[in-house]
């Protein structure tokens, strides 16, 4: 039946789309006035009025302050309404769940971090994951009603078949095929389960050196090895999930590991895995070598090397990127990237010494040549790629007027 909500074409649908035009263009500027949403949405000024009255009577965007600097009286500036919607993101290590709530600008607004040390002293992770987050909502000045919807960031991934948590043997409590049932009834939200090396690359494709890129492979390497496929645009997350598992991949310079399943590991984790850099460190000469939690003391030494200028620092690194490029040129041969994102904390450290070392040696080893970028989002990446991925649903739900 012609006229009726979402039939394209139909006065309700145009006037949503232009609803979220300006929003989005709300969101990407900052407050703008009528006339200048007019112009930057190609409406009319008396369009682009009731447009900006319709969304300040739903909510969705506020009148603030006028223009300045110009002669005459100021234009009446509008704004999106932040708290029209709550999104919440978690990233979830063996060591500790971060929580972040953001407001649908994006600001972020609560956080909290729950520690989670040892298998026997862990808490259930139903209730892990509700401390977490209601301590992230209540630095928010919230309550967990007021959270659309909740990204939750993890290693490895959830089989679509059995619901089990594949490909993270180390984080205890998460591979029961019951645990997201029992999560879906203890949140009031909808809630999402991302690898968390995707959100990563989530992260980097649009808040960071992925943005306007199509075709990228995000290499990360911290508390494990992984890479994030995007193709076309999209991810590539695989049958089970377990596309970008590239720790296990075996590569030439490391022993065939068996039964990964098993271990946890593989050659690529092996040869280039941050558990691999202390010892290799020692083999080369480098004295003084950082002791404690095996990803910290990788990403110190890299920095160390990246900067200092002695012989036994100057062949890890040169090391180190080798081994870096002997697993990427099995992905660049297969996927022929435009770029690769080279982003955890044990390559973030090394900077632009260790990309440019990096490129060299994958020039080398593929018939492709991919550009090299060190990742732009360090601050907690995982966390704001589950953010960004919350926000997104919840702006495509929150935003859309045609209802």
């Amino acid at each position: 039946m012609a006229g009726t909500a979402g039939t394209p074409g139909t006065p309700r649908v145009l006037r949503a789309m232009n609803d979220r035009a300006a929003l989005d263009l709300l969101l990407e500027h900052g407050p703008l006035s009528r006339t200048r949403i007019g112009k930057l949405t190609g409406l009319s000024k008396p369009t682009a009025s009731q447009l900006l009255a319709r969304l300040e009577a739903a909510g969705l965007v506020l009148a603030g302050g006028t223009t300045e600097g110009r002669p005459g009286p100021g234009a009446q500036l509008y704004e999106v309404n932040p708290a029209a919607a709550h999104a919440a993101g978690l990233d979830v290590t063996p060591d500790r769940v971060l929580a972040a709530v953001a407001d649908i600008t994006g600001r972020t607004v609560g956080r909290f971090e729950l520690p989670t040390p040892g298998r026997r002293a862990a808490a259930p992770v139903v209730r892990q994951v509700t401390d977490a987050l209601d301590g992230a909502v209540k630095a928010a000045g919230l309550v967990r009603d007021d959270v659309h919807r909740l990204v939750i960031g993890t290693p490895g991934a959830f089989d679509p078949g059995t619901g089990r948590l594949r490909y993270a043997s180390h984080l205890p409590g998460w591979h029961s095929p019951a645990l997201l049932g029992e999560l879906a009834a203890a949140l009031p939200m909808p809630v999402e389960y991302e690898n968390d090396v995707n959100l990563a690359a989530v992260a980097e494709q649009r808040l960071g050196a992925a943005r306007g890129h199509e075709d990228f492979v995000l290499l990360w390497n911290q508390e494990g090895l992984g890479a994030a496929l995007v193709l076309g645009g999209r991810l590539h997350r695989g049958w089970t999930g377990g596309a970008g598992e590239v720790g296990f991949l075996p590569v030439p310079g490391a022993p065939l590991v068996r039964k990964v399943s098993r271990t946890g590991s593989g050659g690529f984790q092996e040869l280039a895995g941050s558990q691999a850099l202390p010892q290799l460190a020692r083999d080369l000469g480098v004295t003084s070598v950082p002791t404690g939690v095996y990803h910290e003391a990788a990403a110190a030494l890299v920095a160390r090397a990246a900067r200092a200028e002695d012989d036994p620092h100057r062949r890890l690194l040169r090391t180190y990127a080798t081994r870096l490029a002997t697993g990427l040129a099995s992905l660049v041969s297969v996927l022929d990237p435009e770029l690769v994102v080279l982003s955890g904390t044990s390559l973030t450290a090394g900077g632009e010494a260790l990309r440019t070392l990096v490129q060299d040696e994958l020039e080398e080893l593929a018939a492709s040549r991919p550009r090299l970028v060190v990742g732009d989002v360090t601050e907690h990446p995982v966390l704001r790629g589950a953010l960004e991925s919350a926000l997104a649903a919840t702006r495509d739900e929150v935003f859309d007027t045609s209802r």
